[in-house]
């Protein structure tokens, strides 16, 4: 393809970030739906396939008779209490027989994608109540203004370790712990985890693994928060993982079983993560999983967890970083704090006013740079106007 018919992918291209919007649009609406079926009694398995029936409904949708690639970025995964994330439970496990109940604590994430444009988002309530009290309260106040904090530090010349430092200092205020070792990453079309991190309470053992990076304009980031009860350190589940994601790996593979899956998932699921739910022999197909994620052709989104008396809260959300502001692609809607009864806060003068700073620059301001650009020339006033 010659240069002058190559497709611009960044948000310099508007439709770049239409298609980004849509599928955060799509996702907020499965969230919503997913939320209203999490109710006492309700097993998690059959919220989880009812997400990600709604999220390939909706996306289906849109684009019809174009050759758009668009479905499932993130498959629904339901988290109660201790359960750090991605727990999206098949039939062939003890999980399946896993039902919600008044007083837990659920994360929820998914995620939809339009022409490999992620639009991915995670959020937490307790199942039945309507004051939340104790430590419930101030994880999930932590998390929420750790949340905001982070979305907007992460903007055009600051650091990665910004974000991380503000996170740990929001937990603290409420007494809780960011998790150890969780990582946010940068993201482009068809990529989930790119180069760029941001990673929470990091141990010695992995501070020194992840770069400094300078964040800039044009770039999209996935926004994962974790916030514990606990001291910050969890252990992997003995619950079997079921989401994986196909790397960019090569291996030539001896099992006829480990070919025939690999070349469905390539084919199904292209560059973004799925459950062992989707594929159509789930029991039949773990050999084939198996040998395909030993020789890393596979990433297995492992299940963690905290000790049973901890709670953990979590929050994600899909940014862009404009010259203009911080745009939300997809996220959270925001919780109603009022709920929350804590008896903690922030005191930090300049978290505070980190939390309480608008996404995008004052309205006054850019209407001086405007005008500002405009006795410069009418050229770059319509720069000073573009997103």
């Amino acid at each position: 393809m010659a240069d002058s018919e190559e497709v611009d992918y960044s948000l310099a291209n508007p439709d770049t970030l239409t298609k980004y919007k849509l599928a955060g649009e799509i996702s907020a609406k499965v969230l919503e739906k997913v939320k209203e079926a999490c109710v006492d009694g309700a097993k998690v398995i059959d919220i989880c396939a009812l997400g990600d029936k709604l999220l390939e409904e909706e996306t289906g949708k849109v684009y019809k008779g174009k050759k758009v690639a668009k479905g499932i970025a993130f498959p629904t995964a339901l988290s109660p209490n201790n359960v750090v994330a991605h727990l999206s439970p098949v039939p062939t496990e003890p999980e399946a027989e896993l039902a919600l109940k008044d007083g837990d604590v659920v994360k929820i994430s998914l995620g939809a994608h339009i022409d490999g444009f992620a639009g991915i988002l995670a959020d937490t309530i307790v199942i039945g109540s309507a004051e939340i009290t104790g430590k419930t309260a101030d994880v999930l106040t932590a998390a929420w203004y750790a949340s905001e904090a982070a979305i907007r530090l992460v903007k055009a010349g600051n650091k990665n370790w910004d974000v991380s430092d503000a996170v740990s200092a929001v937990a603290e205020a409420y007494d809780t712990k960011a998790l150890e070792d969780m990582l946010s990453h940068q993201q482009t079309r068809n990529v989930v985890d790119g180069t760029k991190r941001i990673i929470l309470n990091p141990s010695e053992g992995k501070k020194k693994g992840v770069d400094a990076a300078t964040f800039d304009d044009g770039e999209v980031y996935g926004i994962d928060i974790l916030i514990t009860t606990g001291d910050g350190k969890v252990k992997k589940s003995e619950s079997r993982t079921t989401i994986y994601k196909r790397t960019e790996n090569s291996y030539s593979l001896k099992l006829k079983s480990a070919r025939t899956i690999y070349s469905d998932i390539q084919k199904r699921f292209g560059p973004f993560p799925f459950t062992t739910r989707a594929l159509d022999d789930e029991k039949k197909s773990r050999m084939g999983i198996q040998e395909c994620t030993q020789h890393e052709l596979l990433l297995a989104y492992d299940i963690y967890e905290d000790k049973k008396s901890e709670t953990v809260a979590q929050f994600f959300t899909t940014i862009a970083v404009t010259k203009n502001g911080i745009i939300k692609i997809a996220g959270p809607a925001t919780p109603d704090l009022t709920k929350f009864k804590t008896e903690k806060a922030i005191t930090d003068e300049a978290l505070l006013k980190v939390i309480a700073s608008p996404l995008k620059p004052n309205s006054k301001n850019k209407k001086k740079k405007k005008a500002k650009a405009a006795a410069a020339g009418s050229e770059a006033a319509d720069e000073a106007d573009e997103e």
